[in-house]
């Protein structure tokens, strides 16, 4: 290692202490202040030797992973993520994961602000020190080299200002959406939103002070009108659900409080579309309808909203023209937009003219090799296979006879299947057992004993097989599925690399196969809870559930909340009982059948009679 000589028992005995008490301090800087003293001290040492046992000891260099985001899919991915095999950084404005389905309660006080949100860092916990947090905002993305600019949303440094920037081998781009205001005028600076666990709270204070100022003695008749108009612009399932908390709110809780007002209060959504939740089956929102109108919340559709000023909301129709009415309260929920980040990345990558991040179906951004985008920022562009109908024919064709026979296509259904997931839908929806049926009409009648199929008969076949491509809505659960499935691939990337797992690469972009299967979003339902104790579900198989009962089901995704404290907020929103409740369902009035709820020690006992 090395060799010391020392002039002087003091300088020996100067070093040996040194080191005792100071063991972090570095053998050069004692010796200096050993011969300091008076000593002489001569001192070798074999640096390039250890220098090279050191660096064949170091292990190598984790690959470093950054996460922009903290909704539904950045967390739903950092707690699926072996965050072992990287270094792993998030970056987000908020601390915290909030619960969105519930932010109508909260407006309302149904549900505390605290009990649906849950602290990063405390679900980080179990990560230990593998995972580090900034509390910052991102305002660029440069892909060109490989970083991130971020703004600290709680302080500054020593030049006087927040910015810093994070390096990445992985980017992770889980930003999530804002609102989409379509430009019109007067809308952000009179409307409430409800996007974030502030925006509810805001509401929920503006409620009251609507309330407070119509009960002043000063106040005419007229004026109490037009302060307790409460407005939803959008008939989605925000503002349908807001829609619906408000008016149990007034009528369970308001208007014992503010008995001498409770005549002047008024709720109306005013929706573009023909029907409010249009997203949903048809009976579904037919049902909404006829209960709100019953329940006295006036639903205007067809009704396009062009202006907002401080006490009137303009609306045009194609039958009645404009129109405007007076409000006290209005809220905001007619879309969603894209941040300017996102919008400012997507003309450096040259995807100009788009509303989200275009991926391809491993979630990957396109012409960008180490960047991947989830959630509502983000969607994903399934290929066509008639773009890729040459190459799937000559792959298929392994004898190069320029045709295909029925053995040829079924040895490589299962990957066109799995890279064309329309081709099996398309099959469905025609009601085709096999792929027999899908080139039977294509081919003529001195080919049907033998199914040969040349290339523009086998085009023919799939022809209209794209038309079963379909969009991903941009929800929750969308998010948080596609959080767990990226977490998925990276924990066993370099396990896949060596040995594939996907299809066969059919786009002329390489040989081989896919290293992952491509992502598939399962649907496992949606639920519009509409009020009164009654909600309306669309179920996986077609099946829709409207009443009383519907009720239930919504409340099994939510219990926990109310016996439990925010850590035990679940990321998973599935309906996990749906089979359990398929053969109750199945009856001819699905909201007729009684569905007891027992709670004991957080657990959800279920009984249907």
């Amino acid at each position: 290692m090395g060799f010391f000589f020392f002039a002087s028992r003091a300088a020996a005995r100067f070093l040996g202490e040194a080191r005792i008490i100071h063991p972090g301090v570095s053998t050069a800087a004692l010796l200096v202040a050993a011969a300091s003293g008076g000593g002489l001290v001569a001192y070798a040492d074999s640096a390039g030797e250890n220098a090279s046992s050191e660096t064949s000891q170091e292990a190598p260099r984790k690959k470093k992973v950054v996460v922009l985001g903290t909704g539904w899919a950045g967390t739903s991915f950092l707690k699926d993520l072996d965050c072992s095999k990287y270094e792993v950084k998030v970056i987000s404005p908020r601390n915290y994961f909030a619960f969105t389905p519930l932010l109508p309660s909260v407006t309302c006080g149904t549900v505390e602000a605290r009990s649906i949100v849950e602290p990063i860092r405390k679900m980080l916990e179990k990560k230990r020190k593998d995972v580090a947090f900034y509390e910052a905002e991102c305002f660029k993305i440069d892909a060109s080299k490989k970083a991130v600019h971020c703004r600290s949303a709680v302080g500054t440094n020593f030049d006087g200002n927040g910015d810093f920037m994070v390096d990445y081998d992985y980017l992770v781009v889980a930003l999530g959406a804002t609102v989409n205001t379509f430009n019109t005028p007067g809308v952000m600076e009179n409307c409430y939103f409800l996007k974030e666990v502030e925006d509810a709270q805001k509401i929920r204070r503006n409620v009251i002070d609507c309330f407070e100022k119509a009960s002043l003695p000063n106040i005419s008749e007229e004026e109490k009108r037009k302060i307790l108009h409460f407005v939803i612009i959008g008939g989605g399932p925000t503002g349908v659900e807001f829609a619906a908390e408000m008016h149990d709110f007034l009528v369970e809780d308001l208007v014992k409080l503010y008995p001498a007002i409770q005549d002047f209060v008024k709720i109306t959504i005013i929706q573009s579309g023909e029907h409010i939740l249009n997203m949903f089956d048809q009976r579904i929102a037919t049902f909404a309808e006829m209960k709100f109108q019953r329940d006295g919340i006036e639903v205007n559709t067809g009704f396009r909203v062009v202006k907002v000023s401080d006490d009137l909301i303009t609306m045009k129709s194609k039958s009645l023209g404009e129109v405007s009415v007076p409000y006290g309260m209005a809220v905001w929920s007619a879309g969603i937009g894209t941040r300017p980040v996102i919008m400012d990345f997507m003309q450096q990558i040259g995807q100009t003219n788009r509303r989200v991040l275009a991926t391809n179906e491993w979630l990957r951004v396109h012409e960008c090799d180490n960047i991947y985008a989830i959630g509502d920022c983000a969607s994903i562009t399934q290929r066509k296979i008639m773009d890729d109908i040459s190459t799937v024919f000559k792959m298929a064709d392994k004898d190069n006879s320029g045709t295909l026979t029925l053995k040829e296509i079924n040895d490589v259904l299962e990957d066109i299947c799995i890279r064309y997931p329309q081709v099996e839908l398309y099959m469905k929806s025609m009601h085709m057992l096999d792929i027999r049926d899908l080139i039977k009409d294509a081919i003529g009648d001195s080919h049907k004993e033998s199914m040969v199929v040349n290339i523009e008969e086998f085009k023919k076949a799939l022809s209209h097989v794209d038309s079963q491509v379909k969009s991903i809505p941009a929800t929750a659960q969308v998010a948080a599925q596609q959080g767990h499935y990226l977490a998925e691939c990276f924990n066993k990337m370099d396990q896949c690399k060596e040995h594939p797992e996907g299809p066969l690469r059919m786009t002329g972009t390489g040989s081989g196969r896919h290293n992952f299967r491509p992502f598939r979003y399962k649907h496992l339902g949606q639920f519009a809870p509409l009020g009164g104790e009654q909600a309306a579900a669309e179920l996986p198989g077609d099946w829709v559930s409207m009443g009383h009962s519907t009720q239930w089901l919504w409340y099994s995704q939510t219990s926990e909340l109310a016996h439990t404290d925010a850590g035990g907020i679940r990321l998973d929103s599935e309906v996990h009982i749906w089979e359990g409740f398929k053969p109750n369902l199945a009856l001819p009035n699905a909201a007729s059948f009684l569905v007891e709820i027992t709670l004991l020690n957080n657990f959800v006992v279920f009984g249907c009679v």
